[in-house]
């Protein structure tokens, strides 16, 4: 991850709702020298003033195994992270990675070996498995371009995989593009027994070939949201909006945004998602360090803590802490 830190710094604020507990449910952790954010890099931004207690690590494809069977590679991921968490009680870090979503391919015939590997890798710190959706084809301009196969989700070997992570207990986490929300409503339906997270809001798209169509993206990601919304096995991760692709064009601005500025552009999304699950099934997230191409950690909290400012103290609980533990079946920090 390349160092942004003087530009996200020319923002200062204070911190709004110094006390309020924080479970973030999605970050990432790359090794050097690739994306280089590591647990120093993460706790440097979770300590940045907000009461960030745990995390949820999702995975991004780091630190995979270079030797051994190609569908057990994935479990070298678990392996950097669980020893990052380790690193973190033993420093007794004020955040803790409470949690692991890895990576398995789920048309995988053997994917019962794969996620018993995470298990025994992991132990009660596995949570679930993201196979991503996300396909851009051949679609131009994107920064972060998803390699998913376009039917994945109606793939029934696909669905099986699904199905089994359900009947093991586990999560399955997606990130897709707005265009595919309709293919993950089907999925979700047709896999009930599985409790399922839709990363991102569906990630409507705002750049490339998408520059210009905002109004008519949200209109119908409106519908769709609504739609996913009647699947009660489905939860929604509130944040990823200032990926890049999104086109809020504060990636490679003069200036990053404010908190201010972060809730006049976003507020809608946050507004019609949580009328449609209810803060019982929302959870903020940063989608750490990806967003933070865009903006900076303490902004990002103190933006999303505006948008709850009329919820509720019960529900603010939920949407910045109850619902992430509820799903990844976390235990309060001791």
């Amino acid at each position: 991850m390349f160092n942004n830190t003087p530009w996200l710094q020319q923002v200062q604020e204070s911190v709004v709702d110094p006390d309020r507990e924080i479970v973030d449910p999605h970050h990432h952790l790359w090794p050097e020298p690739s994306m280089g954010y590591d647990l120093d890099e993460l706790l440097g931004d979770t300590r940045d003033g907000h009461r960030v207690t745990q995390t949820v690590f999702m995975e991004c494809g780091a630190a995979y195994w270079r030797e051994g069977p190609e569908h057990l590679r994935c479990v070298g991921e678990t392996a950097f992270i669980r020893a990052a968490a380790d690193n973190a009680t033993h420093r007794r870090a004020p955040t803790q990675i409470a949690g692991i979503v890895a990576h398995a391919n789920l048309r995988e015939s053997r994917l019962s070996e794969v996620l018993d590997a995470h298990e025994e890798t992991a132990g009660d710190l596995f949570k679930g498995i993201r196979h991503a959706a996300a396909s851009a084809g051949d679609i131009q301009g994107l920064v972060i371009p998803g390699s998913a196969d376009r039917g994945l989700m109606h793939d029934e070997d696909f669905r099986q995989g699904v199905r089994a992570l359900g009947q093991r207990g586990l999560t399955y986490d997606t990130w897709l593009y707005h265009f595919q929300i309709a293919d993950f409503f089907k999925l979700a339906q047709a896999v009930p027994e599985t409790t399922m997270v839709l990363d991102h809001f569906g990630t409507p798209l705002g750049v490339g070939d998408f520059a210009n169509q905002k109004e008519a993206i949200f209109a119908q990601w409106q519908e769709d949201i609504a739609r996913v919304a009647e699947c009660k096995n489905v939860f929604a991760k509130l944040g990823g909006l200032a990926m890049p692709d999104n086109g809020f064009g504060w990636y490679g601005r003069d200036l990053p945004p404010s908190s201010d500025e972060f809730l006049e552009a976003q507020k809608p999304y946050y507004d019609h998602a949580i009328a449609c699950f209810g803060p019982e099934r929302c959870m903020f997230e940063s989608n750490f360090p990806v967003d933070r191409l865009s903006i900076g950690y303490r902004v990002l909290w103190n933006g999303l803590k505006k948008i709850a400012t009329d919820f509720s103290e019960t529900e603010k609980d939920l949407m910045f802490s109850g619902v992430a533990r509820k799903v990844y079946r976390l235990s309060p920090p001791v």
